[in-house]
C-alpha cells in the first residue's frame, strides 16, 4: 500500500493541486502572478544569487529532460554507452545543481541579512527558498557524492520508465520499490514542490521567462537626488 500511495496517489494529488491552483490564480490573482523585483533594495548579492540560479535551474532542466523524459533505448540507438552518458550527467549536472544550491544560498542570505529586503519578504517566498534548497540539495548530493562514492544508479530504467508512466495514467509503481532511498526522497520532495508553486513567486516560472537571464538590470533612481538639484 505504501508503494501505491508513494508513487501512484501521491504524484497524482500534487499535480492537480498544482494545476488547479494554477487556474484559480490565472484566473482571479493575475496581478500576483509575477515576483516582485527587490533590486531597489539591494544589488549586489542579487546580481550574484540570482543568475546563478536562474541558469543553473535551466541546465538541470534540461538534464532531468534528457534522464527523466528521453528513454535510455534512444542513447543505446546512437551508440552513447553508459559509462559517457553517467559521466557526462555527473559533470554537466555536478556543475547545475552546484549553481542551483550556491544561487539559492546567496539568495536566502540576502534575505535574511538585509532589513529592506527581509521587510518585504512573506512565508511563502522564504518557504519556497528552502524548499528549492531541499531538493536542490539531495539532487546534488545524489550527483557528486552517491553516484561517485556508491553507485552510478541507472535511473533512466526505473525512475525514469515511473516518471513518464504516469502521464499515460499507466503508472508501473513496481519501478520504484528498488530505487535507492535518496533517490526517492528526491523525488517526493520536488512532487511536493510542485504543489506548492502556485502558492508562491515560483509561479512566474510558467509565464516562460526565457529572456530573463540575459536582461539587462532595472534601473532605479533616487528621488533624493532630484529634490538636491532642485528638480
Amino acid at each position: 500500500m505504501a508503494a501505491i500511495f508513494w508513487w501512484v496517489i501521491f504524484p497524482y494529488i500534487t499535480l492537480t493541486i498544482m494545476v488547479l491552483g494554477l487556474l484559480y490564480r490565472f484566473a482571479f490573482r493575475q496581478l500576483s502572478w509575477a515576483a516582485p523585483s527587490t533590486e531597489f533594495f539591494e544589488k549586489k548579492w542579487l546580481r550574484i544569487g540570482s543568475p546563478l540560479f536562474h541558469w543553473g535551474i535551466i541546465f538541470a532542466f534540461l538534464g532531468h529532460v534528457m534522464g527523466m523524459v528521453i528513454p535510455k533505448g534512444f542513447y543505446d540507438f546512437f551508440g552513447i554507452s553508459d559509462e559517457l552518458y553517467h559521466a557526462g550527467a555527473i559533470i554537466g549536472g555536478g556543475i547545475a545543481a552546484l549553481m542551483v544550491v550556491v544561487g539559492l544560498i546567496i539568495l536566502l542570505i540576502r534575505k535574511m541579512k538585509f532589513e529592506r529586503v527581509r521587510a518585504h519578504a512573506t512565508f511563502a517566498s522564504f518557504f519556497s527558498l528552502i524548499a528549492l534548497i531541499i531538493v536542490a540539495g539531495l539532487g546534488t548530493y545524489m550527483t557528486i557524492i552517491y553516484n561517485t562514492t556508491v553507485v552510478s544508479y541507472e535511473y533512466r530504467t526505473t525512475i525514469g520508465p515511473w516518471f513518464r508512466s504516469l502521464f499515460i495514467f499507466q503508472p508501473k509503481y513496481h519501478l520504484m520499490e528498488s530505487v535507492p532511498f535518496v533517490f526517492k526522497a528526491h523525488v517526493i520532495a520536488a512532487f511536493a514542490l510542485f504543489a506548492a508553486i502556485p502558492f508562491t513567486n515560483l509561479i512566474h516560472f510558467y509565464t516562460l521567462p526565457l529572456g530573463y537571464p540575459g536582461r539587462a538590470p532595472q534601473q532605479y533612481r533616487s528621488r533624493s537626488n532630484y529634490r538636491k538639484k532642485g528638480l
